[in-house]
């Protein structure tokens, strides 16, 4: 494919309805060196813009957020051309003014996850990212803009703080959170924002709020909670849904070339050639494209 494409990573719910907005559909199973994606890849025309979808937790919603195979899925986007990538994910909230139902463009993370492989070059070489500003403020500044025009509730930047799970917080930790200067808490976020930098794309994070985390004290039973969050999540993703198609159907300029992201990887890697796996490189050879 040799068109620049905008890639879309989305959770269950969200693939069928993303499915509605694009023609020529298409679909594609893509191995790569770190196996196979989490589902297949459905392909089309999406607004302005040629697009790729992924089921970041598998059909069926078979992979929870630790075995989630977060590089192979990085990998088989930018194989496929992916220059671009919208980050999709529900998220609870640690601020009372993030509210349940709203979007929040998010701008930075703390990391908390442990047992996730969160680089492409283990046993390759040693590559270092800069990775102080861990999503693409161009691309964030360009979402701003339309959540503003088209007047969904945004919040524009957030700190996502991204635990292992799957288990949620103890109140003890999501009161540790907010204390560290956390926003919202999640378990998806990374290594999939690090293996984007790696891979030179251009990567946004659109937060869908579930509920307030357990920091704040929900009234009523879990059935009635479980029905809140649900109906939460519903109006999220609906937002969601509008925002990222008013994105695709804009004029803005979302596949630039000359970003720093799709440069991540000029001065990054370290080692002597003579040091490096000339096989292993050779497999990654698609990332430095």
């Amino acid at each position: 494919m040799a068109e620049p494409v905008i890639g879309i990573i989305g959770g269950t719910g969200l693939g069928s309805a993303v499915r509605e907005y694009m023609t020529d559909v298409s679909s594609e199973q893509v191995d790569t060196p770190f196996g196979s994606a989490s589902d297949e890849i459905i392909l089309g025309k999406f607004g302005n813009y040629r697009a790729a979808f992924i089921n970041r937790h598998g059909s069926g919603h078979k992979y929870s957020p630790s075995r989630v195979p977060y590089a192979a899925n990085i990998y088989a986007l930018k194989k496929l051309g992916v220059r671009t990538l919208i980050s999709i994910g529900a998220v609870g909230s640690l601020r009372e003014q993030i509210q349940p139902g709203q979007l929040v463009l998010a701008d930075q993370f703390i990391d908390k996850t442990y047992s996730r492989a969160n680089t492409f070059f283990d046993g390759a070489a040693a590559v270092h990212c800069e990775f102080s500003h861990p999503t693409c403020d161009r691309l964030r500044a360009e979402f701003a803009k339309i959540t503003t025009q088209q007047k969904f509730n945004t919040h524009n930047g957030g700190c996502y703080v991204c635990m292992e799970g799957p288990q949620f917080s103890t109140r003890a930790e999501s009161l540790m959170h907010r204390s560290w200067g956390g926003d919202l808490i999640g378990m998806t976020a990374l290594p999939e924002a690090k293996l984007a930098r790696e891979a030179q794309i251009c990567y946004v994070l659109l937060c869908l709020v579930s509920d307030y985390d357990c920091w704040k004290e929900h009234s009523g039973d879990g059935e009635g909670l479980l029905a809140e969050i649900l109906a939460n999540i519903k109006q999220a993703t609906d937002n969601c849904l509008g925002l990222v198609n008013a994105v695709m159907n804009s004029q803005a300029e979302f596949l630039s070339n000359d970003c720093t992201c799709r440069k991540s990887l000029e001065k990054a890697l370290w080692t002597n050639p003579k040091q490096q796996d000339e096989e292993k490189i050779r497999k990654l050879s698609v990332l430095f494209k």
